[in-house]
């Protein structure tokens, strides 16, 4: 996805590059060099199509192994100063960093909360104020450092320099979530092909975040398997035939499959499809109700579930969402862009538009110049 910043702030899609994914399973690389082929497709499709040389980009990681939690960092002023500035700032953010995590891990992103002045609580820019105590309540996501590692390799082959990487459901959210949502509190499932992303707002500021490691392929799986088809043709079928919802077809209503090289045809019950995709579906939504669960947060969503992704355009996908979580759910797409309506109104782009806008809001807060700088910080946070 190639966009550019317009002067009045918004997003312009000045291209979209595709491949058919390949060597990835769950969200992650399992043969190397056939998915650098399928990336490096997808950049020479972006910049036929955008006129732009690709020579940078912002990569997206996701995979069972990504997890977040929340800390709290601490720093006490020197005595002969009261005046909180930007080093404190920083020091609060390493000291909430010093915690344990697997040895195998590295830290993808530090992402603040609240700060703390004396025990005043929702201070939302300590620097200038006066006290002696400063804390700070971060989200802290980490994954596998080898996994996310590997995702850069596979880039920097082509070659194309790694400006930054990020968790996938953050970019997401970060189009398909007004501030106003994440202020009332908002649950951000992002379903795409190997894996669901989650991202939970409380207060504007967020509380969890996560992957499970399943997503729409289980269910073309699943329609493979039960219903004795090939996979392509599984696909072709959920997309577009499928549905979640049940009991709203005809008795007896089959669709018929035509013969195609190597497969004989077939004529299968709608509702046995159906049912296929909405036991698989449930499945993944109560697993992800189990797991935010663990934390208080979602009694605090006043906004909903939000579902994006390629999966979330399956017919029923909302209504069964709300019925699990027993709250209101919606699916969307990324808001607050121009250019090439058709992929910002596509859920399957939203995490790749939200790359575009993580992108901006980092340009705006770069020194120029500052590149080299942030590919060293980069590397030596991932080693």
């Amino acid at each position: 996805m190639v966009g550019e910043t317009r002067p009045d702030g918004t997003l312009k899609i000045l291209g979209v590059g595709q491949a058919p994914s390949r060597g990835v399973r769950k969200g992650e690389i399992v043969d190397f060099e056939t998915a650098m082929k399928c990336v490096h497709e997808a950049v020479v499709d972006a910049e036929q199509k955008s006129d732009v040389m690709i020579r940078s980009v912002f990569v997206s990681v996701a995979g069972g192994h990504i997890q977040g939690f929340n800390n709290r960092g601490c720093v006490m002023l020197p005595e002969d100063r009261d005046e909180i500035d930007d080093q404190d700032v920083e020091d609060v953010k390493v000291n909430a960093r010093e915690v344990s995590i697997p040895a195998q891990n590295a830290f993808l992103h530090s992402i603040i909360q609240h700060y703390h002045v004396d025990g005043q609580d929702g201070v939302l820019n300590p620097v200038g104020m006066l006290g002696q105590k400063l804390e700070a309540d971060f989200h802290i996501v980490h994954g596998v450092r080898t996994r996310i590692q590997n995702t850069i390799r596979c880039v920097k082959e082509l070659p194309l320099e790694v400006e930054d990487v990020v968790f996938g459901a953050l970019a997401s959210a970060q189009v398909v979530l007004t501030q106003h949502q994440k202020n009332l509190g908002a649950l951000v499932v992002d379903i795409g092909g190997g894996t669901t992303d989650y991202i939970l707002y409380v207060d504007g500021a967020i509380k969890q975040s996560g992957v499970l490691a399943v997503g729409g392929d289980h269910i073309t799986n699943d329609i493979s398997m039960g219903l004795r088809i090939p996979m392509a043709r599984a696909e072709k079928l959920k997309i577009e035939e499928g549905s979640c919802v049940l009991g709203n077809c005809l008795p007896g209503e089959t669709i018929v499959l035509k013969d195609d090289s190597g497969f004989a045809g077939k004529e299968i019950e709608r509702e046995t499809l159906n049912t296929i995709i909405h036991l698989r579906l449930r499945e993944t939504f109560e697993l992800l109700k189990r797991t935010v669960e663990e934390e208080p947060f979602i009694n605090y969503v006043g906004a909903g579930i939000v579902i994006t992704g390629g999966c979330s355009l399956l017919s029923g996908i909302d209504h069964l969402a709300g019925e699990i979580f027993e709250m209101p759910a919606h699916v969307t797409h990324a808001q607050t862009t121009s250019g090439l309506t058709s992929a910002a109104e596509n859920p399957q782009f939203a995490t790749a538009i939200g790359l575009l806008k993580y992108a901006q809001a980092v340009q705006v807060d770069r020194p120029r110049g500052g590149i080299t700088r942030i590919f060293g910080r980069l590397f030596n946070r991932i080693r």
